[in-house]
């Protein structure tokens, strides 16, 4: 995969997520203005990948309390270089589970955000342009908590809201509790 290729999937997804337009509008003009969008060096921000990993049922994810972000989310990170933002979204859930086994729920971008991120000591504030990619973890679901994280648990989806209003963390949510692969989506967009 490359930037053509993440282009061509954040297309796809618009049609699918056509109230996100907005959204993937940026996203797009990001990636193709910037040439070197998946190195963490571009100053104003990069691209970054990220996994909803959901349980054997699908009605758990796990998620991570992010050490530096001091918040629970979805796991993943930075691309690094890497232009395929599914196998950096797979990598960085195994690395920061321990989890094997995990299988894609189905093909191309599950859920996408643009978020800022704070400054911090020599790091000036920047964006994470994130593609997620929902995973489900058919081998053990035991986990290890790396040391990116303070923790590490399964959440009852239906109960994540309990837990955070961060709205890109609810949207996922609601995606995946309305079968984010199904026939209605969220805005009246038929798949």
């Amino acid at each position: 995969m490359g930037r053509e290729e993440l282009l061509r999937q954040l297309r796809e997804y618009r049609k699918r997520w056509a109230y996100e337009a907005a959204t993937v509008d940026r996203f797009v003009t990001f990636v193709a203005s910037h040439a070197d969008c998946f190195a963490r060096t571009l100053a104003v921000g990069h691209v970054t990948g990220s996994a909803w990993v959901v349980d054997r049922t699908g009605r758990r994810v796990l998620l991570t309390h992010h050490g530096k972000l001091d918040m629970w989310v979805q796991l993943g990170g930075h691309a690094d270089g890497d232009a395929d933002t599914f196998r950096v979204a797979f990598r960085e859930a195994e690395e920061e589970s321990g989890l094997t086994g995990l299988e894609p729920v189905a093909a191309g971008i599950f859920d996408v955000d643009v978020h800022r991120i704070p400054a911090r000591g020599a790091e000036s504030e920047h964006f994470h342009w994130d593609v997620r990619y929902a995973f489900r973890a058919s081998g053990g679901e035991a986990y290890r908590v790396s040391a990116e994280s303070r923790d590490l648990a399964w959440i009852e989806i239906a109960e994540l809201g309990a837990l955070t209003r961060e709205e890109s963390m609810l949207r996922m949510a609601r995606k995946w509790m309305a079968g984010a692969w199904g026939a209605e989506q969220p805005g009246g967009a038929a798949k």
